[in-house]
């Protein structure tokens, strides 16, 4: 009985993760073994960073809240510590857009602490 291969799969499931790594650098847009490798560790480079982006996201919120702070007086350090003894229940990301945005309300919460 002669070999059953099924090309048209095997191709089909090339070409797609060829498709995926087109953009990429010499042999890892067009080799088969090493578009497979790049893609792959494309992937896992993914699921760690979405983990990364939110760490990111939030040293810079306090940077920016240390910098709002700092021109009243107070560093990030205090600031935060004087919110949480008057139950002020507002997240560092709100914070940090207020800082930047709506500097007015940032100077009330300022004061509201102080």
């Amino acid at each position: 009985m002669p070999r059953s291969v099924n090309s048209v799969a095997s191709r089909a499931r090339r070409k797609k993760i060829l498709k995926l790594t087109r953009g990429n650098f010499l042999a890892r847009a067009n080799v088969w073994t090493v578009a497979k490798n790049t893609y792959e560790k494309g992937l896992t480079y993914a699921y760690r960073d979405r983990k990364v982006k939110k760490r990111l996201f939030r040293s810079l919120w306090i940077q920016r809240i240390n910098a709002a702070a700092r021109q009243h007086g107070m560093n990030y350090s205090q600031f935060i510590g004087k919110l949480a003894k008057n139950n002020i229940g507002l997240n560092r990301k709100v914070l940090a857009d207020l800082a930047m945005n709506n500097p007015a309300a940032f100077d009330a919460i300022i004061n509201s602490v102080k």
